[in-house]
């Protein structure tokens, strides 16, 4: 299993919004570079990197320091990139795996241009990963704003048909509020795939993390963690430890 530590990014900064909420963000870091380089000295390997200002259709300047700031990310030494955001065509795609990011995530495209989505699962196979966001089973995209007459399963089961075999599923309700995690969910939507998912939202203790190592690696390729970490909730080192079903129990 894979635990991915999470760099949010708007305008080069490294931030955490809560509920997807542009209104309601934190700032981290102004060096993203940094952050990454941390992580890795503490033992991560892969990095889930979201440039949100691609999300949110910003400026130009918000932009190109996000690129900046990505490109800089896939050169940090012994560390693989994992990275999404506003990835709506096939030159998205080839942009980001020129940087040399290992996993390309794609969302609102999904839903909204089937085509490109069948294309880019065909073309690219396992380094495209399927980005699906979901509240009360509903669907979300455009950056969670918007809902779509679609439920998570519905498109889950259309995507592992396309051939997809990566799937981020995001449960928003939790999303960067430290509220802990619903186990079941991750475990439903895993068997509606076919094969494991990475986890996301909600992971606020290391229980949580161990929770979802318990569900085994037929169910959990991975999990993300972002607010958790920047606010001390726990270390890195620590919820590496956890998610590998080690390190001392905590109250």
């Amino acid at each position: 299993m894979i635990l991915f530590p999470a760099i949010d990014l708007i305008d080069g900064k490294v931030v955490r919004l809560q509920k997807g909420n542009r209104r309601h963000m934190d700032v981290y870091s102004v060096d993203p570079v940094a952050v990454a380089e941390d992580f890795a000295a503490r033992g991560a390997t892969w990095i889930h990197v979201v440039d949100l200002s691609a999300t949110f259709e910003e400026d130009e300047d918000a932009l190109a320091a996000n690129a900046a700031a990505i490109r800089a990310i896939c050169k940090v030494p012994g560390i693989f990139v994992d990275t999404g955001g506003g990835v709506r065509d096939l030159a998205a795609v080839e942009r980001l795996a020129s940087t040399g990011a290992k996993r390309i995530a794609i969302g609102t495209a999904l839903v909204r241009d089937p085509a490109f989505a069948e294309r880019a699962a065909a073309e690219f196979g396992d380094l495209v990963v399927a980005d699906v966001a979901a509240k009360g089973g509903q669907v979300r995209v455009n950056g969670w704003r918007e809902g779509e007459s679609l439920s998570a399963d519905e498109l889950v089961s259309r995507l592992a048909g396309l051939g997809f075999c990566h799937l981020v599923f995001t449960d928003i309700a939790r999303d960067g509020m430290q509220t802990g995690i619903d186990a079941s969910a991750y475990k439903h939507i895993s068997q509606v795939a076919g094969f494991p998912v990475v986890a996301s939202g909600g992971i606020a203790t290391l229980d949580d993390l161990r929770a979802l190592a318990a569900l085994g690696d037929k169910v959990i390729e991975g999990a993300i963690t972002g607010r958790a970490l920047y606010e001390g909730a726990f270390t890195l080192e620590d919820a590496l430890l956890a998610f590998k079903g080690q390190g001392p129990a905590i109250a």
